[in-house]
């Protein structure tokens, strides 16, 4: 098995080259590449940061004649995720280490993160005992804190970097084990799912029956990072369907609630040709934080103190309009089938009749706006209840098997 090792040896040379002694003493082949361009390296790469350069960009020469460090860190990361994804595509590495301070992390995990999920990858930084969001994202970077700076090799870091070798070792020989497990058993086809404490009870019910008809179901809570990660996993080509229920992540990213999962929520099903079932689960509401937090702006909306610390607002008819849009517009590029489904009597527990975000106004607006921008072959399916009904859910599940069911017939 062969563990990439990734860092700029132009300034790190001696620790990366420690740290890969380390990983060949444990029985692992390693493959050294060089994001360092500054300056000679002092390791000796397999993969110079020529080639990462150049599969960078085009200009990459003149971009390194100018010698301007922003620009060179962004050149080295945009090559080393090409040329990192493609080695992990061709099976030519099992695994991703790598030391770093700001510049080695930013283009370390940036080739991380366009891994699969599931493929061992590990950073040593400087910046793993911080906010490390913007490194990890919604993958399965592991961070590991480096203590001290990673600058020459000392009594602390030959102690981190040596944990750091067999932490990246041990993670490729359970992968590898894994891997052989899996080639000798059958799993089972996986569904994604999107959930809110609204829609619990219609995603439990429809993945009881999806379980019974012999498919694993992961359910993600659509809180934004539940949404990008969903997202993340369905590009990743792991996933059979999507039941994708709860779409109220776009309420919080048209009115600017603190939950939304970005603009491409709801891409990566296009793009990855796989059949689902959308519905437009908990659309009703824009989440905040306390009361307090909510912008001034919004003085005068509908609002429901769901507990001390979530505030939710009730989304306006103009806005479920423009939200029916986007929905629609999004399912538009669906290549495989689709069906919308559509609960006519409450899109959340709380948008019931009686209940404080009752509008049938509202609910209206975004029903009608989702069937007028909806391309004309895809179905929609309405039901005379609320989306936590048995039949919703009976209905939604049901729905998406016939659609697996069509899509293995064809191939």
């Amino acid at each position: 098995m062969t563990i990439a090792i990734l860092g700029t040896f132009d300034s790190k040379g001696p620790e990366h080259a420690f740290l890969a002694e380390q990983i060949r003493a444990q029985g692992f082949s390693t493959l050294l590449i060089n994001a360092g361009c500054l300056d000679a390296p002092t390791l000796t790469p397999d993969i110079p940061s020529e080639e990462l350069a150049a599969a960078g960009d085009s200009s990459w020469q003149a971009i390194l004649s100018r010698r301007d460090r922003g620009e060179c860190v962004a050149l080295m990361t945009r090559g080393a995720t090409a040329v990192v994804a493609r080695l992990a595509g061709e099976k030519k590495i099992d695994g991703i280490v790598s030391l770093g301070g700001g510049g080695g992390t930013a283009i370390a995990t940036a080739a991380m993160r366009a891994l699969p999920i599931g493929f061992p990858k590990l950073m040593v930084s400087t910046l793993a005992s911080g906010q490390v969001a913007p490194y990890v994202g919604t993958t399965d970077v592991t961070m590991m804190p480096a203590i001290v700076d990673v600058s020459g090799l000392n009594r602390v870091s030959r102690v981190i970097f040596s944990n750091a070798a067999g932490a990246i070792c041990g993670m490729v020989a359970a992968a590898g084990r894994r891997r052989s497990a899996t080639a000798t058993s059958a799993e089972k086809p996986l569904i994604v799912a999107s959930m809110f404490g609204n829609t619990t009870a219609c995603v439990t019910e429809a993945k009881k029956i999806l379980e019974a008809a012999g498919y694993e179901v992961l359910v993600f809570a659509a809180t934004g990072n539940g949404g990008r990660a969903m997202e993340s996993l369905i590009a990743s080509g792991l996933v059979a369907g999507v039941l994708d229920i709860t779409t109220t992540e776009w309420a919080d990213e048209l009115v600017g609630g603190v939950l939304t999962a970005g603009p491409d929520r709801l891409d990566a099903t296009a793009k990855a040709r796989i059949p689902a079932i959308v519905a437009p689960g908990c659309l009703d509401m824009v989440n905040f934080g306390e009361r307090a937090s909510v912008p001034e702006k919004f003085a005068g909306r509908t609002f429901y103190q769901h507990n001390a610390q979530v505030t939710l607002m009730r989304t306006t008819p103009a806005e479920c309009e423009q939200l029916g849009r986007i929905i629609a517009e999004k399912i538009n590029r669906y290549t495989a089938p689709v069906t919308v489904l559509l609960p006519l009597r409450a899109i959340s527990v709380i948008s019931a009749p009686g209940k404080p975000f009752h509008s049938p106004e509202a609910d209206a607006a975004l029903f009608r706006s989702i069937r007028q921008n909806l391309r004309p072959d895809i179905p929609v399916l309405s039901h005379d209840g609320e989306i936590n009904d048995p039949a919703f859910a009976r209905a939604c599940a049901e729905t998406l098997l016939a659609h697996l069911t069509s899509v293995g017939r064809s191939r």
